[in-house]
């Protein structure tokens, strides 16, 4: 049997107030909303703070002062920029004397790090050295490190045999099929080399190899370098000779140092500038009988 109640359970009022209860449940539900948005975001910014102040804490000039040692990568077979000396394995060069008045000034020792061509970027990256000496800026490089501001130009020369120069006596000339050119794995020049001869079969050697050694033991018609590497290896070499057919590709050298690291790159391109005007690099020049583009 069913019964009819005279009124419904719940009257009217009672629906009203749940109602307004409800709308204000959801509205205090927004507001939170709202503040926990608001904080997130203000953890956001203070993050990003906190990062960027703690890479500027831990620039490398700090902890180089700290250790009191500037590690410098160089590959010491790029004459007159780095050479190492068998016998002593000690290095010298424009860029050698470059690292040492930086360190003296710094007030720290310098440390040469070995690097090689192919991995002297990946020793940036690594932390294995805190600075490397010159190296060409390519967009490549960019992209993993920073570089300096720069204190050399050059240009880019082909050499051949010194016999053999009549035949390849052109840049257009060592672009044929039958040509060989050597480069060294790892440099700007490896690169150039396919852009400059598309027809020539490109042979790569790995250091401590260079590719115009491969050129003196005839394994290799022509390779191309730095006019600045060019011009000392033709007199090192007398059977080597500069292809008479111009520079190509201008280029800028700089350090690498670890890319994001503004402290750092500012002081060392900073110092370069105040050595550029004090004449340190006027004389550095002309001490290597060296003259930038």
């Amino acid at each position: 049997m069913f019964f009819i109640a005279d009124k419904p359970p719940f009257s009217q009022p009672f629906f009203k107030r749940l109602f307004k209860w409800v709308k204000l449940q959801i509205e205090k539900k927004r507001e939170i909303g709202y503040e926990h948005c608001v904080i997130k975001k203000i953890f956001s910014v203070l993050l990003v703070l906190l990062v960027t102040t703690s890479a500027q804490a831990a620039s490398k000039l700090d902890s180089i002062k700290k250790s009191g040692e500037l590690r410098v990568g160089t590959t010491g077979d790029w004459d007159p920029m780095s050479m190492k000396d068998p016998k002593t394995n000690k290095y010298k060069g424009f860029d050698i004397d470059v690292m040492n008045e930086l360190a003296k000034d710094l007030g720290v020792k310098v440390k040469f790090v070995p690097a090689e061509w192919k991995t002297i970027v990946a020793g940036i990256t690594a932390d294995r050295y805190d600075i490397s000496t010159s190296v060409t800026k390519t967009p490549k490089r960019a992209e993993v490190a920073g570089f300096t501001a720069t204190y050399y130009k050059y240009a880019t020369v082909p050499l051949v045999l010194k016999k053999n120069l009549k035949k390849f006596s052109t840049w257009e000339s060592l672009n044929n099929s039958s040509v060989t050119i050597a480069t060294t794995l790892g440099t700007s020049q490896e690169e150039k080399a396919k852009e400059f001869f598309p027809k020539s079969k490109l042979q790569s050697v790995e250091a401590p190899a260079r590719d115009f050694q491969e050129v003196l033991a005839g394994r290799a018609d022509g390779n191309i370098t730095s006019s600045t590497e060019a011009n000392k290896l033709v007199i090192k070499y007398p059977q080597l000779a500069i292809v008479p057919d111009g520079g190509k590709n201008p280029a800028f050298l700089a350090m690498m140092v670890p890319k994001g690291d503004k402290v750092w790159n500012d002081y060392v391109s900073n110092w370069i500038k105040k050595k550029q005007s004090s004449g340190f690099f006027k004389t550095l020049l002309a001490k290597y009988d060296l003259k930038s583009l």
